[in-house]
């Protein structure tokens, strides 16, 4: 077959000028596979953080009135750079707190209702119910007090006058320790709260106090949130530290027999570190300066 000349050329030419772009694009691939090597390890980086980082990380759920209360804000730091562990807070209402630690998304709990933690660890989710702190649930409500509830009554006769005067209350209503707390002292009571005047808000404990302040309304919460919080409510303490108010804080480790992927080396150091001599005389004093009480007493009897 005859070719012209000028053709040969031509050819020639897009011949060496594909020949240079794939010279051109394999130097640039080989550039860019030394780039990407893994970093290597010397004296400088090769901390024993690095090496075992997802160990030094544990998860801890919590209820949102120890969270809201600010103990978690105060006592997450210096947990972390006393232990070297990293501490994610999940802030939730203790039965969402207890369905974590169900679901194997938490290696530590921080909770307080007594017959859902036995249950957790009945059920074989948790290892022990440690308890270490107490405060006392209150009843809060507006100045001019339309219940007519008396100095020194329980918390039972105290939700007996404002079912009888249809006042206004604020539930948590989201299973939390105290939405549990609250449903029990009806209870006693046979009341079956409803009506316009009881208000379910499905919050956490900041929230439902403000929805209070802001309503006019009673609603039960513990002392540690209201003292932490009173300089922007409306709302006065009603009924305080009756025999039925009162609110145990409880640390359950997760089982890893139950569940996977649990930090138990993680777990022990927190249980270990919070119930320390130290930790505890820390957590009795909380709020003493601010507040001019304590918003927690320490009862940790050991293990």
């Amino acid at each position: 077959m005859f070719i012209k000349k000028s053709w040969i050329s031509k050819l020639s030419i897009l011949l060496l000028i594909s020949l240079l772009i794939f010279s051109f694009t394999a130097c640039s691939n080989k550039a860019n596979e030394t780039t990407e090597e893994p970093k290597q390890v010397t004296e400088e980086n090769n901390t024993p953080e690095d090496n075992t980082a997802g160990d030094k990380e544990i998860t801890l759920a919590t209820t949102t009135s120890v969270n809201d209360s600010g103990l978690m804000d105060y006592l997450t730091p210096m947990f972390e750079k006393e232990t070297g562990y990293t501490l994610d807070v999940v802030s939730q209402g203790t039965g969402q707190a207890l369905q974590t630690g169900r679901d194997g998304n938490a290696d530590v709990l921080l909770i307080h209702a007594k017959a859902d933690e036995e249950k957790f660890v009945e059920e074989g989710y948790g290892l022990e119910r440690v308890e270490i702190m107490y405060n006392y649930f209150v009843i809060v409500g507006p100045s001019d007090n339309p219940a007519k509830i008396a100095e020194g009554d329980t918390a039972a006769d105290g939700f007996k006058k404002i079912a009888d005067t249809k006042s206004t209350f604020v539930s948590r209503g989201d299973e939390s320790g105290t939405h549990k707390k609250e449903l029990k002292i009806w209870e006693a009571n046979s009341i079956k709260p409803e009506g316009d005047w009881y208000m379910s808000a499905g919050k956490g404990m900041g929230d439902v106090l403000q929805m209070a302040s802001e309503e006019g309304a009673y609603t039960i919460t513990d002392k540690a949130t209201y003292l932490s919080m009173k300089d922007k409510l409306e709302l006065d303490i009603i009924v305080g530290e009756s025999d039925d108010l009162m609110n145990q804080y409880t640390v359950i480790q997760a089982n890893p027999d139950k569940l996977e992927g649990i930090n138990k080396e993680g777990a022990d150091a927190y249980l270990k570190w919070i119930t320390s001599d130290e930790v505890l005389a820390k957590i009795g004093e909380f709020g003493k300066e601010e507040y001019g009480d304590a918003l927690f007493s320490i009862n940790y009897q050991g293990k």
